[in-house]
């Protein structure tokens, strides 16, 4: 097997799919579940076409069948000030004494 790495954000090797669709994994869910590939910082969008590909090839359908799978937004850092100004109204206002 190749310790080639599938999912960089997790560092998830092909062997490591390989192994948990021989082990029953058979949509991108599954195969996340026992791995971790698409858990990462872009939630599968470097890897969910090549996990399919292999379930693809493993169960000889279509690699239609196995996308999209579940997509989530990936995570982006965001201003304090929008936390603020959504949280309890406008950042400028001031605080009563003792709150953040």
């Amino acid at each position: 097997m190749s310790e080639e790495i599938v999912c960089r954000c997790e560092e998830v090797t092909r062997e490591e799919i390989v192994a948990a669709i021989r082990q029953g994994a058979s949509t991108l869910d599954e195969v996340k579940q026992r791995t971790r590939a698409g858990m990462g910082f872009c939630q599968g969008r470097t890897c969910r076409r090549l996990v399919a590909q292999m379930l693809s090839v493993y169960y000889s359908l279509p690699i239609d069948r196995f996308l999209p799978g579940s997509i989530r937004v990936p995570i982006t850092p965001i201003r304090l000030k929008l936390l603020a100004e959504t949280a309890e109204g406008c950042v400028d206002e001031e605080l009563p004494e003792g709150q953040l």
